[in-house]
């Protein structure tokens, strides 16, 4: 079987905005690091969020999150939403020039091809020392590792 590059480009070269919270209290970021598959009879995404960014906080507190997906001619919006701190931009999402939906558990966007609504299933932080030692130095050097959230698919929104 071949697979398509393009399906494993989706996170890498596509991007993507990780949302948690509610429409009134979230925070969305941009992310090229993730993966879909299956876990414990489930469809998920893998998610990964470095502790010092501002939705590292959602992410914990929230049992909801969202990936959502855009077309090529929402890129800059993109580079927007992940150049642009919430801690100190009350309305990063206008900045952007993107449509918050509210979705009740999570928010996504208006512009959006696709968006993945997920309830969070596992999360903790990955462990450097499991890790090959020119992966810590390139990432982890001297940051904190990720904390890795999976979420089950409850809803693909179109």
């Amino acid at each position: 079987m071949e697979l398509s590059a393009k399906f494993f480009d989706q996170f890498e070269k596509n991007w993507a905005l990780l949302s948690a919270g509610p429409k009134d209290d979230h925070n969305t970021m941009t992310i090229s690091w993730g993966s879909t598959g299956s876990l414990w009879d489930k469809p998920i995404v893998t998610v990964y969020v470095k502790p010092n960014r501002f939705t590292h906080k959602f992410m914990t507190e929230n049992e909801y999150f969202t990936v959502s997906f855009y077309p090529e001619d929402k890129h800059d919006a993109l580079l927007k939403m992940g150049t642009t701190t919430g801690r100190h931009h009350n309305d990063k999402d206008a900045a952007a020039g993107l449509t918050v939906k509210d979705l009740g558990k999570a928010v996504t966007y208006q512009e959006a091809e696709f968006t993945f609504l997920c309830r969070k299933i596992f999360w903790g932080d990955m462990i450097t020392t499991h890790m090959p030692a020119e992966i810590v130095e390139k990432y982890y050097t001297p940051e904190e590792p990720h904390t890795l959230y999976i979420g089950e698919v409850v809803e693909v929104i179109r």
